[in-house]
């Protein structure tokens, strides 16, 4: 008995950070109005701390290209420094658009990895009791190497993730809450070195100028290569 009771104790613990059900009806609803309807959710199984699913907007005519997005990640608030208060940055989830023909299904890593940055992103501020915003970088590895063997990525910079009407995303909740919403984007060593030696304004320049993002191209070329 001591062990059953145990077990419901963690059971009512964990998630410890949720959407109520009118947040969620209000964030799929915005999701819907920024990036298009959506068609199927990952849900997670096991939630630890967040309970985080990923939203699938499919391809279509206009945007031929699929858009996953996570749900739940703002449900926590992250730790801002103070000089950072005033511009509503606590709460945040994120955004990564994949070719139309990427296999999401597949549980193969090559395949699986940009869900993995996903999650992997959206929980980094609770492990590291941290924030992410505009700009920050994560590295894909602790040794430096690839997302996968696919690809030579091996870090990710985030940008401000912008709605079909190239508006800048920001939900306002009626609870209070504000969302920030952000594109995560996947770049090579040298590029990440050249953002630490310029700035991720000029990194994200030179891969506008080049139409190198937003959908993700695991061969695209390295802008810091580039004269």
């Amino acid at each position: 008995m001591k062990l059953i009771n145990a077990i419901r104790r963690l059971i009512r613990k964990y998630p410890a950070y949720l959407y109520s059900e009118k947040e969620l009806e209000e964030y799929e609803k915005y999701v819907e109005k920024c990036l298009g309807e959506y068609d199927s959710v990952f849900h997670e199984m096991v939630s630890p701390d967040i309970h985080l699913d990923v939203i699938l907007i499919p391809e279509t005519e206009e945007c031929p290209y699929k858009k996953l997005v996570t749900m739940g990640a703002g449900a926590y608030k992250m730790k801002v420094p103070k000089e950072f208060k005033k511009y509503n940055l606590e709460r945040a989830e994120y955004v990564i658009y994949l070719p139309a023909d990427w296999d999401i299904q597949s549980s193969d890593e090559k395949d699986y990895w940009p869900i993995r940055l996903l999650k992997g992103m959206a929980r980094l501020p609770i492990y590291c009791d941290s924030w992410l915003a505009y700009g920050h970088t994560i590295q894909a590895n602790e040794d430096g190497s690839p997302y996968a063997d696919n690809t030579k990525f091996n870090n990710s910079i985030l940008c401000d993730a912008l709605g079909q009407d190239g508006e800048f995303m920001h939900l306002k909740m009626s609870s209070g809450k504000e969302i920030c919403f952000y594109q995560i984007v996947p770049i090579y060593q040298e590029e990440l070195d050249y953002k630490l030696n310029n700035s991720a304004d000029d990194l994200f320049t030179r891969l506008a100028e080049n139409e190198l993002f937003p959908v993700l191209d695991v061969n695209r070329q390295n802008v810091a290569e580039m004269k």
